[in-house]
């Protein structure tokens, strides 16, 4: 399972050609205008994080997984996505494609122009709230400004990338001045949410392919760290939605998974204990007999 998605991912699940630029430039740029990427539904995107900073306008009705958080948002809606949170957007109407626009570059495209850090803005800080709704002028002012960086890019102005900056700063201080819309963050369920995430997390390692795959999410902690949640808060949340342990959960997915393996492969003890995260594989026996009250080698018969 790939830790994070890349710009170079991203044109290949878009389907896109990658620019000359890509992997060469400090930084990278670019923007889309949604209705023209594809003539029929893309695939969902995945829930996972990101290694550039997004842009989105978006129109519609959508929910937006952020976190541990829902948004769900019916009307146009600008939202800053940031490579440390993981996330992924979900179009409620079926056959819809999302319409609207979305831009994507690298923190290093900034790093030379900002006296600070991307990070301090405050859309982008931790626990920052990226989702701010739109009335009707505010969405066609935006869209204006999405139109004038479509256009830069296919020119041949010398400077354009300094202006394109301007106009995603422009961007960024139209949202500080409209401020995140707090209603989104009143979620009635966020323990159930993060709960789910969290299984969402876990099935996605599975199943196990090759004796040289591993199990690389084995902790609360492994977890927390990639919801960008404190591992308390994950714990919690996982305690009050199912009444057990996050723990408990890894540890189950494992056994079942440990069972497959033992049943459905001609592979050896070590060999599975390896691929399931296990050091030794005495350790690996110990924690089946544990929870089964059989050895690896008598259960497989």
């Amino acid at each position: 399972m790939p830790n994070i998605e890349t710009i170079a991912d991203f044109y290949r699940n878009k389907c896109l050609g990658q620019p000359e630029d890509l992997g060469r430039e400090p930084g990278h740029f670019n923007a889309f205008k949604i209705e023209e990427l594809a003539v029929t539904p893309q695939q969902p995107m995945r829930y996972t994080r990101r290694d550039y900073y997004k842009i989105s306008l978006l129109r519609g009705h959508n929910i937006y997984h952020y976190a541990d958080k829902s948004l769900e948002v019916s009307g146009p809606a600008l939202l800053f996505f940031n490579p440390r949170v993981p996330y992924t957007v979900e179009h409620v109407e079926p056959g819809k494609i999302g319409e609207g626009y979305f831009c994507i570059f690298k923190e290093e495209f900034f790093s030379d122009h900002l006296r600070a850090s991307l990070h301090e803005l405050p859309m982008y800080a931790p626990g920052g709230k990226p989702a701010f709704m739109l009335d009707n002028e505010q969405h066609k002012n935006l869209s204006n400004v999405f139109e004038k960086m479509l256009t830069e890019l296919r020119s041949e102005y010398r400077f354009k990338y300094d202006l394109i900056r301007n106009y995603i700063m422009e961007m960024v201080h139209a949202a500080l001045k409209i401020g995140p819309t707090e209603s989104l963050y009143q979620h009635v369920d966020a323990n159930a949410r993060i709960t789910a995430v969290f299984r969402e997390l876990l099935e996605r390692q599975f199943p196990i392919e090759s004796p040289s795959q591993q199990f690389p999410l084995r902790s609360a902690s492994d977890y927390a760290d990639r919801l960008n949640v404190h591992v308390n808060h994950l714990n919690r949340a996982i305690k009050l939605s199912t009444g057990r342990t996050t723990t408990a959960h890894i540890l189950e997915r494992l056994l079942s998974e440990a069972k497959a393996l033992l049943k459905h492969t001609d592979w050896n003890i070590s060999e599975i204990s390896y691929c399931l995260g296990f050091e030794e594989p005495a350790h690996f026996n110990h924690f089946f007999k544990k929870g089964t009250r059989m050895t690896p080698s008598a259960f497989r018969g």
